[in-house]
């Protein structure tokens, strides 16, 4: 009975043999046009591209997993040239590959009128040249854009106030000052002094 013991515990303490991989993971790995650690795992590392969300860089890694049999628990530094070629593929054009034109960030464009998924600086100059669109058709979205402020319909009132503090003071503190000035210009005293309300710091 205790032979048996010994032996399941000899059984279980045996090392596992480790799996040597082929090639040396590198430490950055360059994706789409950003330097990514190359430590991280696949779906982690297309989060770091700018234009790649949570469900793209999900839907990208089943993907690949899938066509190419890159598994997506396998680091993006670990992976050969040709397996980042198909992996940059996959980013380009995501709908020749089975992603669903739902994961798109460019649906129906305004130009070509195709479904187009854009990342890093070619998303930047996109953005870039739809506000400049709407400045030169001098709509109100370019107009709120030349002018800085707040474009989808927020109060601006309290929250993104530029340039010096001024305190906000209430309707009717602003009227009892008026009056007291008015009254003070004219020479007479004031009947009942307003207490001058402290300007929010």
């Amino acid at each position: 009975m205790a032979e048996g013991k010994s032996s399941k515990t000899e059984e279980k303490k045996a090392p596992i043999p480790k799996v040597e991989e082929k090639k040396a993971a590198a430490s950055i790995v360059r994706i789409a046009g950003r330097d990514v650690d190359g430590s991280l795992v696949i779906e982690r590392a297309l989060n770091e591209v700018k234009g790649i969300g949570s469900s793209m860089a999900h839907a990208i890694a089943h993907v690949i997993e899938k066509q190419y049999n890159i598994a997506s628990s396998s680091t993006i530094g670990s992976l050969s040239e040709a397996q980042l070629s198909q992996l940059e593929g996959a980013i380009k054009e995501p709908l020749t590959h089975g992603i669903p034109r739902y994961f798109l960030n460019r649906r129906k464009d305004f130009e070509t009128g195709k479904d187009i998924h854009f990342v890093g600086n070619d998303l930047v100059f996109a953005i870039s040249q739809d506000i400049k669109r709407e400045q030169t058709l001098k709509t109100w979205r370019g107009f709120r854009h030349q002018y800085n402020q707040k474009v989808r319909g927020q109060h601006t009132r309290s929250t993104g106030r530029t340039g010096a503090t001024v305190g906000v003071m209430k309707k009717t503190v602003k009227q009892q000052l008026i009056a007291q000035r008015q009254e003070e210009a004219k020479g007479k005293a004031p009947k009942k002094a307003a207490a001058e309300p402290k300007a929010a710091e």
